[in-house]
């Protein structure tokens, strides 16, 4: 009698363990979003709207997701220039850039469009209730490959401050 309650005891324990384990994996399984990758299908206002929610919520649901997702999105030849993505991740939080993380709000205004370059203007509300302003170019690639017929982020300006929301 002793050693089946001893043996009951034990196997509730390893039944809470489990079930514990078993939704501590599950959680780190859907919290791990899958980063939006380019294609064909994908429209230039669409490619910079991904790029702009994902650093509105930057840290979310992962530690720098919404840099990495800015970064699919990246023409090689930006790449080139800014990479590779430790680099782009330093350059997104320096001065210049950091205002894109974790901003409040944006608009985007389409000001140029033809079959290979749209040219946007982006407004911004950062963190410190200030408006900026970038001008934000997407490109059609061209060569063959996995960025085929895909409208990637060539150029983001430097920010012109627009003053405060206040």
């Amino acid at each position: 009698m002793k050693n089946e309650k001893n043996f009951l005891r034990t196997l509730k324990r390893q039944q809470i363990i489990y079930k514990t384990l078993l939704i501590y994996f599950l959680s780190l399984t859907i919290s791990q979003a899958e980063l939006i990758k380019p294609n064909s299908n994908i429209e230039p206002y669409q490619v910079v709207e991904i790029q702009l929610k994902s650093l509105q919520k930057n840290n979310s649901p992962t530690i720098d997701n919404g840099i990495e997702q800015t970064w699919e999105f990246a023409h090689p030849s930006n790449r080139k220039s800014t990479g590779p993505l430790d680099r782009f991740k330093t350059m997104l939080k320096g001065k210049s850039y950091k205002i894109l993380l974790d901003h409040l709000d944006h608009e985007i205004v389409q000001e140029n469009l033809n079959n290979s370059v749209a040219l946007f203007e982006v407004s911004v509300l950062g963190k410190d209730k200030s408006y900026y302003k970038f001008k934000w170019q997407v490109e059609k690639y061209k060569i063959d490959g996995p960025f085929k017929d895909c409208w990637l982020t060539t150029m983001v300006s430097a920010p012109m401050p627009l003053g405060s929301s206040i």
